[in-house]
């Protein structure tokens, strides 16, 4: 999720809206270095005339030549706009990686079922869990339509029996029964996968 995100994110913000994709520089900076298929000879071949006279750049990936004609102001107004697109890709990334997000991602559906299933976790790290899901309830659960708590456990136990619509209320009482479940021992391996098509028996759950 997070890197789809990112992918549309950057294409509003970053490099593709600024025109500074490597074939879009170069377009803008000089002009492809042109071959033309020379009959008596059965093969292309490059012009000549250019050879010395323009700097030239050959482009990994296809191996074309470009002959470069921008002055120097040109090429130092890109090294510009790419310092400051770099930057965004460090924000976003940094954003990406902070809080809720790099434990989770970023949640894009509007309706989930969070499913909890805590293994074998001692107690210490049941509360680990506990504030982690804390966290993404306030910071990411906010933000959607609906949304739905289900514990795996012998019996299963759900926050509520449908998903609810999202306010403060709802995310607040959804941390209070978060904070007031038992730890308990591993339960059975069929327990997640119960668990699991509880929660996509709403169909109004997208994730």
């Amino acid at each position: 999720q997070s890197l789809v995100s990112s992918s549309k994110w950057l294409q509003h913000y970053g490099l593709k809206r600024n025109k500074l994709s490597l074939s879009q520089i170069l377009s803008q900076i000089g002009f492809p270095h042109r071959k033309g298929y020379v009959t008596t000879l059965g093969k292309p071949v490059a012009s000549q005339y250019a050879d010395g006279l323009f700097p030239q750049f050959k482009r990994a990936q296809d191996g074309s030549m470009y002959n470069l004609t921008a002055k120097k102001e040109l090429i130092l107004h890109f090294v510009d706009c790419l310092i400051g697109a770099i930057e965004l890709y460090k924000q976003r990334m940094e954003w990406l990686t902070s809080e809720s997000r790099q434990i989770f991602g970023v949640i894009q559906e509007q309706c989930i079922v969070l499913v909890l299933d805590f293994g074998t976790a001692a107690p210490t790290e049941f509360d680990v869990c506990r504030d982690a899901l804390s966290m993404v309830l306030v910071e990411q659960v906010i933000q959607i339509s609906r949304f739905n708590l289900i514990r795996v456990a012998q019996d299963l136990m759900k926050w509520q029996q449908k998903c609810t619509p999202v306010s403060e209320h709802t995310v607040k009482s959804a941390v209070t029964w978060l904070w007031k479940l038992e730890h308990m021992t591993a339960v059975s391996h069929t327990s997640s996968a119960e668990a699991l098509l509880e929660a996509m028996g709403d169909e109004a759950v997208s994730s």
